[in-house]
C-alpha cells in the first residue's frame, strides 16, 4: 500500500533515492508538522477551481470568436466584391480626369504659342516706326501698331481666358469629387484589412486573396488543449496531495498520543481547525513492518509537497496568462468586426453618393466639348489675326521695297530727261550758229519783208514734272535695304 510514494509518482521533481536500511521513527513532532503543511496544501483545490473557471471561460471564447470570425469574413466577402466594383467605377473616372488633364494642358499649351506668336508679332508691329518722310510733316512719329485695332485682339484673347476658366473649373470639380471618392475607398479598404492580432507569429500571409489581407489563425485551439493537459495534471497533483494527507492522519493515528499531541500543538492555528475531526476516529491495524514502511513514504513524501503545491500554482499562473491572451485575440477580433461593420456602414453611405461621382464625370465631358469647341472658334481667329498682322508687317517692308523700284525708276527717267535736254541744248546751238552764219551771208541781199520769220530763234523745249503727281519720298538706301533682307528671308521661309 505504501510503496513508491504518492507524490513521487506525479511530481516534476525528482524521486528521493531509495534507502539502504530503515531509519528511526521521526518523533511525533515531525510527523504532526507533516500533518498541517499536508492540510495546508488541500487549499490547492481552489487554485484548480480556478484553472476549471479558466478552461470554461476559454471555451466561451472560443465560441465567441467562431461567431465573430464568421460574421466578418462573410461581411468582409460582400464588401470585397462591392469594393472591387466601385474601383472599376473609379478607375472609369479616373480615366476621364487623365484624358481631360491632358486635353486641357495641350489646349493650354497650343493657346499659350498662339498667344505667344500673336504678341511677337504685335510687338514687331510697335516697334516698327514708320519712315517719317511718309507721312505729313506735322504728325507725330506712329508706328505700325498704330494703325490696328488691339481691341478685337483683347476680345478674342479675354474670351478664351473664359471659356479656359470654365473648363478649369469643371476638371477642378472632376478632381476633387474622384479625390473624395477615392478617399472614401481608401478608407473602407484600410477598416476591413486593418491588423487584427498583434503577435506576428499569429499571422499567415494569403497571398491568393484579393485583398491581400492577413488571414488571422486563432490562438485559442492550442491554448485550450494545452489548458486541459495542465488541468490534468493539476487534477493528479490534487489528487496526490490528498492521498498525502490521508497517509499523515494514518501516521498520526498509528502513533500512540499522536491525536491529542496534534490537537495540542496546532491549537489556536488556522491551519489546526477541523483537526479534531480529521484525527477522531479507530485506526486499522498493520505491523511494525508496514509502519515503518508508511513512514518512509510519509517522509519522502513530505518533502515534494511545497514542489506540488508551487506546481499547481504555476500552471494556474500560465493559465491566466493564457486567457490573458485569449481574450487580447477576442478583443482584436471584435475590434475587427467593429472596424468591418464601420466599413459596411461607409459603403452604404458611398452608395448614396455614387450617382454624384457617376455624373460629376458626365458634367465635366459636356462642358469640356463645349468650351472646348469655343477655344477651337476663338483661336482660328486668334490664328487669322496673326495671318493679318504677320502679312500686314510683310506688306510694310514690301512698300518700303516698292518705295526703293520708284526712286529707282524717277532716277532712270531723269537720266532719260537730262540726256534728251543735252541733245536738245546741242542742236538749238548748231541751229543758232548755223541761222546766224546764213544771216550774214545772205541777209544783206535779202529784204526784210521777203520773210519775217529769216530773223527768228530756233525752236526750244523745256521738260518738267506733271502738275498734281508727287514725287517719291526720298527713303534712304540703307532702310530699303533693311526691308528687300527681310522681305526674301520672309519668302524663303515659306518655301522651306
Amino acid at each position: 500500500l505504501f510503496q513508491g510514494g504518492y507524490l513521487s509518482m506525479v511530481s516534476s521533481t525528482s524521486s528521493t533515492p531509495p534507502r539502504l536500511s530503515s531509519p528511526a521513527p521521526p518523533p511525533l513532532e515531525t510527523i504532526v508538522s507533516h500533518l498541517v503543511a499536508s492540510k495546508r496544501s488541500l487549499s490547492s483545490v481552489e487554485q484548480v477551481w480556478r484553472g476549471h473557471e479558466i478552461i470554461e471561460t476559454t471555451r466561451l471564447h472560443l465560441e465567441a470568436s467562431v461567431i465573430t470570425v464568421a460574421r466578418s469574413s462573410f461581411l468582409r466577402s460582400g464588401i470585397t466584391t462591392q469594393l472591387n466594383t466601385l474601383k472599376h467605377i473609379h478607375a472609369h473616372n479616373k480615366s476621364v480626369e487623365v484624358e481631360g488633364t491632358q486635353e486641357y494642358g495641350a489646349v493650354l499649351r497650343t493657346l499659350n504659342e498662339a498667344e505667344q506668336r500673336l504678341k511677337a508679332t504685335m510687338n514687331r508691329l510697335r516697334s516698327t516706326v514708320i519712315e517719317s518722310r511718309l507721312r505729313p510733316e506735322s504728325d507725330q512719329p506712329k508706328s505700325l501698331l498704330d494703325f490696328v485695332d488691339e481691341g478685337s485682339v483683347e476680345k478674342v484673347l479675354v474670351t478664351i481666358q473664359e471659356a479656359a476658366m470654365v473648363a478649369q473649373l469643371a476638371l477642378q470639380e472632376l478632381v476633387d469629387t474622384n479625390a473624395g471618392f477615392v478617399d472614401d475607398l481608401g478608407h473602407v479598404e484600410e477598416l476591413i484589412n486593418s491588423p487584427k492580432y498583434a503577435q506576428r507569429d499569429m499571422f499567415d500571409e494569403d497571398e491568393g486573396s484579393p485583398s491581400k489581407t492577413i488571414a488571422l489563425v486563432s490562438p485559442i485551439p492550442d491554448i485550450l488543449q494545452d489548458m486541459d493537459g495542465r488541468s490534468r495534471e493539476m487534477a493528479d497533483n490534487l489528487e496526490s496531495l490528498v492521498k498525502h494527507f490521508d497517509l499523515c492522519l494514518m501516521a498520526i493515528k498509528q502513533t500512540e498520543g499522536g491525536g491529542e499531541a496534534a490537537i495540542r500543538m496546532t491549537a489556536g492555528l488556522p491551519d489546526g481547525e477541523g483537526l479534531k475531526e480529521d484525527v477522531a476516529g479507530a485506526p486499522e491495524p498493520i505491523n511494525d513492518q508496514e509502519r515503518q514502511e508508511m513512514l518512509e513514504v510519509l517522509a519522502t513524501d513530505a518533502d515534494q509537497v511545497e514542489d506540488v503545491v508551487m506546481e499547481i500554482r504555476d500552471h494556474v499562473t500560465a493559465m491566466e496568462t493564457q486567457l490573458e491572451t485569449v481574450v487580447a485575440y477576442l478583443a482584436q477580433l471584435e475590434h475587427g468586426f467593429s472596424n468591418i461593420s464601420e466599413a459596411f456602414r461607409l459603403l452604404g453611405s458611398i452608395g448614396s453618393r455614387l450617382h454624384a461621382y457617376v455624373a460629376q464625370s458626365q458634367v465635366f465631358v459636356m462642358r469640356w466639348d463645349e468650351e472646348k469647341a469655343k477655344i477651337k472658334d476663338r483661336m482660328e481667329e486668334l490664328s487669322s489675326l496673326e495671318d493679318f498682322y504677320a502679312g500686314y508687317l510683310g506688306a510694310y517692308d514690301n512698300l518700303l521695297v516698292e518705295i526703293g523700284r520708284r526712286q529707282f525708276m524717277e532716277q532712270e527717267m531723269e537720266k532719260v530727261v537730262q540726256d534728251a535736254m543735252r541733245k536738245l541744248d546741242t542742236l538749238y546751238e548748231e541751229d543758232s550758229a548755223r541761222r546766224e552764219s546764213f544771216k550774214h551771208g545772205y541777209g544783206y541781199f535779202l529784204p526784210m519783208d521777203i520773210w519775217p520769220g529769216l530773223i527768228n530763234p530756233p525752236l526750244q523745249y523745256e521738260t518738267r514734272q506733271v502738275d498734281g503727281v508727287e514725287r517719291v519720298p526720298d527713303i534712304s538706301k540703307s532702310v530699303i535695304q533693311r526691308a528687300i533682307r527681310r522681305v526674301e528671308g520672309s519668302r524663303k521661309q515659306s518655301l522651306a
